[in-house]
């Protein structure tokens, strides 16, 4: 079962999250908060696997709310779930250290999937506004990449961690850091998350 926090300021929304994903067979909706800082505070009460974060939000805003649970909880995979107009504060969540981002508008498939993947270690990513989001990112980068560097960086969306990378590749974990941050500095990524994205939209996946 997949403890999930809904954080949502509008009453309407927050309760109509609630039912949608009451309704999932593995999907456990375990608390509901209002801001961020009751999210900070239930996060560590309730210990959701994931907790779907709203960003615009009284008291505690969505980025510190998933900058804190993360400082304190690594192991909650908080998934921004907004508006395609916060471009700039996704950008800033993800750098925060959410594991990516749903949006609003999304079908309840997509956001069923989101959740799980998010579960899983993935990183769920709307697909709409990737590409925005990675010309943020991008400007001016040098991305050409060794074919390692495309085999580490197609297991990172495949989302494995860096112990299974080294064991599919054959090469040790440290090899597989030192290829991380070479891979961070070409494609302008600061966390996995924005790797992941990066590798989604050029066609990078565990088979390239």
């Amino acid at each position: 079962m997949i403890r999930v926090l809904i954080v949502e300021d509008h009453a309407l929304v927050r309760a109509g999250l609630e039912e949608l994903l009451s309704g999932a067979e593995d999907i456990d909706v375990i608390a509901v908060a209002a801001d961020g800082a009751e999210a900070i505070e239930l996060a560590v009460a309730e210990e959701p696997d994931v907790v779907l974060m709203d960003l615009s939000m009284p008291v505690v805003d969505g980025i510190e709310a998933t900058r804190r649970i993360r400082a304190s909880q690594q192991g909650v995979r908080v998934v921004v779930l907004t508006s395609f107009s916060d471009q700039r504060r996704i950008l800033e969540a993800l750098d925060a250290g959410a594991i990516g981002y749903l949006l609003k508008d999304a079908e309840p498939d997509e956001l069923f999937r989101g959740v799980r993947a998010a579960a899983a270690g993935e990183a769920p990513l709307a697909p709409k506004a990737a590409q925005a989001l990675l010309s943020a990112r991008q400007g001016g980068v040098d991305a050409e990449l060794t074919q390692r560097e495309q085999e580490v960086l197609g297991l990172i969306a495949a989302g494995l961690p860096n112990k299974l990378i080294a064991r599919r590749l054959e090469i040790s974990e440290k090899t597989v850091k030192a290829h991380l941050t070479n891979i961070y500095r070409r494609i302008g990524a600061t966390t996995r998350t924005e790797a992941a994205l990066w590798a989604t939209e050029h066609g990078l996946n565990a088979s390239s």
